[in-house]
């Protein structure tokens, strides 16, 4: 008897081994797959900044889009390296709303090849932590002044200019060859200020054309030298401004949010112009979103806008449009913004 009561309880202790190991292994899998739902949300999760110069405006923005029906919330940002500052533009999401993990690189206290991990860690609706990562090599023999081409707000038509002081300790023989910039509202020239065997200096003047369209600009020239080094011989410059059209809109995106099929949603859309007007048309490119027009002239117009998916077969998902305003402003005649919409199945009522 003492014996088979051995075997038995020997055989319970093997069972209860194998049942948590196997626990563990599904835990360790299950916790993979926690971490696979908050990555997804990341457009990308590395970024490599190359050369830069000591003192210029360095920062990347890690886009994050909330893609799922609950709220997502991100309980903190933070960086293995001092070197760079991490900070989320906003903290909750709704479903389908975006936000930024801004990093900045301090490119004054540091020089040399730097690596940083940003950790991105998220409490609702689950817990989760995402790392992404950064690359720069900060040259301590350049440097720029003011780190970056900051236009600040432009009204559209009016154009702007910035002047850079770019400053380079080392070879006598070294030079900036050209200056590049893909954006086509944007022109840059050097000017040879000064040429010393220990310290060589530049003007570098960058305009903003006067054509340029309403809008964020956040992009980079990039000074071209003769350094050996072809990696280092490309030299990145921001710009970034913000130019104002006579008419805007906002939010910019509309976001409807969950909409049931059969139930109307309504969000309200601030139509603004720097002197009175009258909006003449709002075309949407789906009837089912659609606007309330007002009829007096003014400044400021609230217009409401309904959405509504009348078709019990409409298949769920997220719905896009583009809502096109046109106004009698003589300087913006017409407007677009995207509006959006998460369709759920209609909930069914119990017996």
């Amino acid at each position: 008897m003492r014996d088979a009561w051995i075997g038995e309880s020997l055989l319970v202790r093997r069972w209860w081994i194998a049942a948590a190991v196997a626990g563990l292994l599904l835990l360790c899998a299950a916790s993979g797959r926690a971490q696979d739902w908050a990555k997804a949300m990341f457009d990308q999760t590395s970024h490599d900044f190359g050369t830069v110069a000591r003192g210029a405006k360095v920062e990347h923005r890690f886009v994050v889009e909330n893609i799922y029906e609950e709220d997502v919330h991100i309980a903190s940002v933070s960086s293995s390296c001092g070197c760079s500052t991490p900070a989320a533009s906003k903290q909750l999401l709704k479903t389908w709303e975006k936000g930024e993990i801004v990093v900045t690189v301090d490119t004054r206290g540091f020089y040399g090849r730097k690596d940083a991990t940003i950790e991105v860690k998220f409490d609702r609706p689950f817990e989760a932590a995402v790392q992404l990562h950064i690359h720069a090599n900060i040259r301590g023999d350049i440097v720029v002044q003011p780190g970056a081409a900051e236009f600040g707000s432009v009204s559209q038509g009016a154009g702007a200019s910035r002047t850079l002081a770019v400053s380079y300790a080392g070879r006598n023989d070294w030079r900036i060859e050209r200056v590049e910039c893909a954006n086509p509202y944007v022109e840059a020239q050097v000017v040879p200020t000064g040429r010393t065997p220990t310290l060589i200096g530049y003007d570098l003047s960058v305009k903003l054309k006067e054509n340029a369209p309403p809008g964020y600009i956040r992009d980079q020239l990039v000074l071209v030298t003769n350094d050996f080094d072809p990696k280092a011989a490309r030299v990145p410059v921001p710009i970034e401004g913000l130019v104002v059209s006579a008419l805007s809109v906002r939010p910019s995106p509309l976001l409807m949010g969950a909409v049931e099929v059969g139930q109307p949603v309504t969000r309200n859309l601030v139509v603004q112009g720097r002197a009175v007007f009258r909006i003449l048309a709002a075309r949407s490119s789906d009837e089912r979103f659609e606007c309330k027009m007002p009829t007096e002239a003014k400044a400021v117009h609230i217009l409401p806008v309904t959405f509504l998916a009348r078709d019990p077969k409409t298949a769920a998902g997220k719905l896009e449009a583009t809502i096109r305003l046109e106004t009698d402003l003589a300087d913006a005649r017409a407007v677009e913004v995207k509006v959006s919409a998460q369709l759920v199945p209609a909930k069914t009522a119990l017996p």
